[in-house]
C-alpha cells in the first residue's frame, strides 16, 4: 500500500527532506503540488529521514505538500521496440514516439558475480586502426577515453556506434550540449545505425537526477539484452559530468567533501557502473567505452585518476587523435595473437619506431644535425600520423596490417625494421621478387 506524507521537512536547491517509514534508497516517489505531479528519487536515508532529489526541481513545491512513495525503484521498458528510440534520463519519449510500459525492469542493480564471467577472448572490431591494430577494443572489456575538453571525443564515439561490429549500440549522454545531442541522432540516423542504436540523452537544460540514471539505465537494458544472447557496447559521455552531478547534489546536502569537493564514494559510484561489463557464457556479452573529460588535460583529477584504477586501460585522446603512448588495452594480449601471425610483431615493431620518431624529431627541433637514419624516421613518423593516427581513416585490420607493412617498406629496408625475418618474407611489399 501506498503511503501519502503531507509534511515535507525541509527543500534546499531540488532536494526535499520528510520523515517516512518502510523506504528503501533509490525509491521513486510523487511529489504533488499546486503545479501538479512531480517524479522525485530518493537519495539518501538517515533513519526516518528521507532525502528525494526532485527531476523536475523544487521550484513551486511547498512544505504542506503530499509525497507518495511508490515503492519501486526507476524502471524501463526492456522489448525490442526500444531500438532506435531516443528517451530522456528518466526513460521517457525525447523523440515524440510512444511510451513503453511493457516488460518493465528495474535499474541500478548489482554487477554480475565474477564466477558467473568468462575471460574476454573476441575482438571488436571499430575500423580505426589505432583501436584495431594498436589497442584492441575486447568484448566485455570497459575502457574510458581520456580527453580534454574540445577534442572529437563524441565524433570517435559516433563513429564506434556506425561501424563496431556487435548486436547493438546502446548510447548514454549525459550533460550533452543541444548541438552534440543533434549531432549524434543525425549521423546515426543517416548512416542507418539508429536502427540498432538506443539512445539515452541528458542536455545539460534537463534535471540534474537524469543525469545520475542515464549509465544505470543504459547498462540495465545491456544487462537484460547480453542475457538474450546480443553483443552489446555501451557508450557513455561524459562520466566527469555524471560525476559532477554527483558532486551538485553532494553539496546540496551538505555532505562532507573529499578531493576537490567530489563526495567521498566517488570510486564506488563510478566502479558500480563499469563493473557492469561482462561476457555471458552462453549468451552475449557488455562492453563500455566511456568518454572521460580531464579538465586541464590533468589526470590526476579525481574523475580520471579513479576511473584509471577501475578499468582496463584507457585511450587517450589529444591533437584529433588517438596516441599510441597514452593509450592501453590491458586485453589486446587475448586476442590479437588469433588475428593474424604479424599482428603482435608488427604493432611492436611500428611503436618501436614511432617512439624512435619522436627521439629524432625532438633532435631536429633543438637544431641538432640529423642522421640518414633520423631522416628516414622522421618520413616515417610523418607516414605513419598521416595513413593510421588520423581519425578520417576507416579500414579493416586486415587491410591496417598491409598498409603498415607499406609505410616500413616506403622508409626503412627489411632489417631496419627489428621484426623477424620470417614474417619479414611473408608480409613484406614485393617480397617474391
Amino acid at each position: 500500500m501506498q503511503k501519502v506524507y503531507t509534511k515535507i521537512e525541509s527543500i534546499a536547491g531540488n532536494v526535499i527532506t520528510v520523515k517516512a517509514a518502510g523506504v528503501r534508497n533509490s525509491d521513486l516517489a510523487v511529489v504533488t503540488s499546486s503545479h501538479g505531479e512531480s517524479l522525485a528519487n530518493v537519495i539518501k536515508l538517515a533513519g526516518e529521514t528521507v532525502s528525494l532529489q526532485v527531476f523536475s526541481g523544487a521550484r513551486g513545491i511547498s512544505t504542506g505538500d503530499h509525497v507518495r512513495f511508490l515503492g519501486y525503484p526507476m524502471r524501463i521498458s526492456y522489448t525490442e521496440d526500444l531500438l532506435g528510440r531516443v528517451f530522456t534520463g528518466s526513460g521517457k519519449p525525447r523523440d515524440n514516439g510512444p511510451e513503453l510500459t511493457d516488460n518493465l525492469i528495474e535499474i541500478g542493480g548489482p554487477a554480475v558475480n565474477p564466477a558467473k564471467r568468462i575471460i574476454p577472448r573476441n575482438m571488436i572490431r571499430t575500423g580505426l586502426p589505432m583501436i584495431d591494430v594498436f589497442n584492441t577494443l575486447v568484448e566485455s572489456q570497459k575502457l574510458p577515453i581520456f580527453s580534454v575538453s574540445g577534442e572529437p571525443y563524441n565524433e570517435v564515439l559516433a563513429r564506434i556506434a556506425m561501424q563496431a561490429e556487435v548486436d547493438l549500440i546502446i548510447l548514454g549522454g549525459m550533460g550533452l550540449k543541444y548541438d552534440d545531442y543533434l549531432f549524434f541522432k543525425e549521423t546515426l540516423e543517416k548512416s542507418g545505425a539508429m536502427s540498432r542504436t538506443i539512445f539515452f540523452v541528458h542536455t545539460a537544460s534537463d534535471p540534474t537526477v537524469e543525469c545520475l540514471l542515464v549509465p544505470d539505465i543504459s547498462l540495465a537494458v545491456a544487462e537484460r539484452f547480453a542475457l538474450d544472447g546480443k553483443k552489446v557496447l555501451v557508450l557513455l559521455t561524459d562520466m566527469t559530468n555524471f560525476a559532477d552531478a554527483m558532486k551538485e547534489i553532494a553539496i546540496t546536502m551538505e555532505q562532507v567533501p573529499s578531493n576537490r569537493g567530489y563526495p567521498g564514494d566517488l570510486y564506488s559510484s563510478l566502479a558500480a557502473r563499469y563493473e557492469k561489463a561482462v561476457d555471458f557464457e552462453g549468451a552475449g556479452s557488455v562492453t563500455i567505452l566511456a568518454v572521460t573529460t580531464m579538465p586541464g588535460d590533468d589526470v590526476t583529477h579525481p574523475v580520471p585518476d579513479n576511473t584509471g584504477y577501475i578499468t582496463e586501460g584507457q585511450y587517450y585522446l589529444k591533437n584529433s587523435r588517438i596516441e599510441p603512448f597514452g593509450s592501453l588495452s590491458r586485453l589486446k594480449q587475448q586476442v590479437n595473437k588469433d588475428t593474424r601471425d604479424d599482428h603482435r610483431a608488427l604493432m611492436d615493431g611500428m611503436i618501436k619506431l614511432y617512439a624512435s620518431y619522436k627521439e629524432s624529431l625532438e633532435k631536429k627541433s633543438m637544431g641538432f644535425q640529423m642522421s640518414e637514419w633520423d631522416d628516414k624516421l622522421l618520413k616515417y613518423g610523418e607516414l605513419f600520423e598521416s595513413k593510421l593516427m588520423e581519425l578520417s581513416v576507416n579500414i579493416p585490420l586486415e587491410e591496417a596490417l598491409d598498409l603498415g607493412w607499406e609505410i616500413l617498406a616506403d622508409c626503412f629496408e627489411p632489417k631496419e625494421t627489428g621484426i623477424r625475418s620470417e614474417l619479414v618474407l611473408k608480409h613484406w611489399p614485393d617480397a617474391a621478387s
